[in-house]
């Protein structure tokens, strides 16, 4: 049996960040707001740039991202943000840290959300968040249509995202605010760390002001500063800030982000093409508008019965391969029946049921076609030997 490849590690962090790291460790130098010219600031002007963004905002993490940006909006207390429910409990979490009160919508085998669910409870909302889960998009046309229409303004969570498209335009960049993740295992690898981008000014300003940027250190973002006035010692601090290392690690790895989505995609595509001649497997295919930027693959378990689904993660193991079916690990952060700080959290069926099938690997761009055929058939494998061993 082929050795299987390692998942689990994160993308190398380049010789270029290392040795900005040192020398940065040898002034100690660790604030962001010491000097103008911080590694932070500049990875904001850089990282709006590549998005194509006018403004930017780095923070502790991506999590800290879609709170600053539920506060930015203004929003009244037990105001409703409709979120999908298939998403990641830090977005809830962040909905209710902000006073907020978390709405589900319901999310189909294809992991995107389900529009005519969508539409009957956008009616009761004030704000949405649209989670690319995973990477998957849902379709942001009809979205943006129907939130506009309402004058409702929408968050992109794009921690999974960053270099998906749609319909030509960068994630992130397509509602009012986009969030994305430094996370370590994510496309950009700092280990934690999160940035936002927007182009509004007074909405930058007030998540400036908010993130930590106390006695006039928002003077050292290149924003209109009539905006920053206008918010100075009227808003909480909540001190969300990221620091001058982390804004080192990435920077470097910025350049290397088209050819790591390129293999990412590359890597995805050639798994699911070898998964798609199982009949007990479905790989949901990407919308014709979304070009994805996958570091991981998703599928979905066919005519399985609980306990061949149980199996099939056992036969995995034993090959040396980690399956998650979100529905079915203990305590899973992405199953919305685990949100126990939801009062209330209504059931969500077509989610539940999707979530009880869908699997997860992880597929990082680093790895070559060999090891990614290591992969594939390591979950063929475990299927056959399920429908041969467990009980239907």
């Amino acid at each position: 049996m082929p050795t299987m490849p390692n998942l689990t590690d994160a993308e190398a962090i380049p010789e270029a960040a290392r040795a900005e790291v040192e020398r940065i460790l040898q002034t100690g130098d660790l604030f962001r707001y010491t000097s103008d010219d911080s590694p932070v600031a500049l990875l904001e002007a850089e990282f709006a740039a590549a998005l194509g963004s006018t403004f930017a905002l780095a923070v502790s993490s991506c999590s800290a991202a879609l709170f600053l940006s539920l506060k930015a909006l203004g929003l009244p207390r037990d105001a409703k943000v409709l979120i999908p429910a298939f998403t990641f409990a830090a977005v809830p979490s962040a909905v209710v840290h902000a006073n907020c009160v978390p709405v589900l919508c319901e999310c189909g085998s294809n992991y995107r959300i389900d529009l005519n669910d969508f539409a009957i409870k956008l009616a009761e909302c004030d704000a949405v968040i649209i989670s690319h889960m995973r990477g998957h998009t849902s379709d942001m046309d009809v979205i943006m249509d129907m939130c506009n229409a309402a004058g409702i303004p929408v968050i992109e969570d794009a921690a999974h995202s960053l270099g998906t498209t749609w319909a030509g335009r960068n994630i992130g960049t397509i509602g009012k605010i986009g969030c994305f993740s430094f996370q370590s295992y994510k496309l950009l690898n700092a280990g934690e760390g999160g940035i936002m981008i927007t182009d509004d000014a007074d909405l930058i300003a007030q998540a400036i002001v908010m993130s930590g940027a106390y006695e006039h250190n928002w003077k050292k973002h290149p924003v209109l500063h009539a905006a920053f006035a206008k918010w100075q010692n009227q808003l909480p601090l909540y001190n969300l800030r990221l620091n001058t290392l982390s804004a080192a690690l990435i920077r470097p790895q910025l350049a290397a982000l088209p050819e790591r989505v390129r293999a990412g995609r590359r890597n995805h595509d050639h798994v699911a093409q070898a998964l798609d001649s199982c009949a007990w497997i479905s790989v949901p295919p990407a919308l014709p508008a979304e070009e994805r930027a996958p570091d991981s693959i998703q599928f979905n378990l066919v005519d399985m019965s609980d306990a061949q689904v149980d199996e099939f993660i056992r036969q995995a193991a034993t090959r040396g391969l980690k399956v998650q079916v979100f529905g079915r690990s203990d305590d899973n952060a992405r199953a919305f029946w685990n949100w126990q700080f939801l009062d209330p959290n209504p059931d969500q069926p077509m989610t539940r049921a999707m979530l009880d099938r869908a699997c997860d690997v992880r597929l990082p761009a680093r790895l070559e076609l060999a090891e990614c055929d290591v992969v594939a058939q390591a979950i063929l494998d475990a299927i056959a030997a399920t429908m041969v061993t467990a009980p239907v």
